[in-house]
């Protein structure tokens, strides 16, 4: 599949197939997230893959009761280990990083005939004590991964012309 195929196939999926992921795909996704650009290349990251049913409950809760989150087979929690780090241009770059690691991870399930749903709504005490997530870690994003068993529509987007100017911001 070419990459933009991939790009264009990708869904917010919240509802998941009673179906396991193999092994070997998780372990491409995450790779795909290994793989990703980081700021200075410092890889400021630590993903916690979550399988147990009993947790992903308890993290549906900790998501605003999104139940719908405790469906998806596995739940990456992706960290930023790194969070005082700022780069030349003034921002944080674990909230970058990490966001690029995430993207990878998404497209990489699509390719692997996956679907995802990236989760920010969440209580990030809950998640951390949850997860045995340290002080001084961050929780930035839980990606759920899994079988779609929902096939959702494109999603609208804004033509190229209303997003893009060249050589000003216009």
């Amino acid at each position: 599949m070419e990459v933009l195929d991939v790009i264009r196939n990708r869904r917010s999926i919240r509802a998941f197939k009673k179906r396991s992921v193999e092994e070997e795909k998780l372990n491409r996704i995450l790779e795909a997230a290994r793989l990703a650009p980081s700021a200075r290349n410092m890889q400021e990251w630590k993903f916690v893959v979550v399988r147990d049913r009993v947790l992903r409950e308890r993290l549906a809760d900790a998501a605003n009761k999104q139940h719908f989150v405790a469906h998806a087979p596995v739940i990456i929690a992706a960290c930023g280990t790194i969070v005082d780090r700022v780069m030349g241009c003034g921002q944080l770059s674990y909230p970058i990083d990490v966001a690029i690691a995430v993207t990878h991870m998404t497209l990489q399930a699509v390719a692997e005939g996956l679907g995802t749903c990236w989760i920010c709504a969440f209580d990030e005490g809950k998640v951390k004590s949850l997860l045995g997530v340290p002080e001084g870690v961050r929780v930035v994003a839980l990606l759920l991964v899994g079988y779609p068993d929902e096939s959702p529509p494109p999603r609208p987007r804004r033509e190229l012309a209303e997003i893009v100017s060249y050589e000003k911001f216009a």
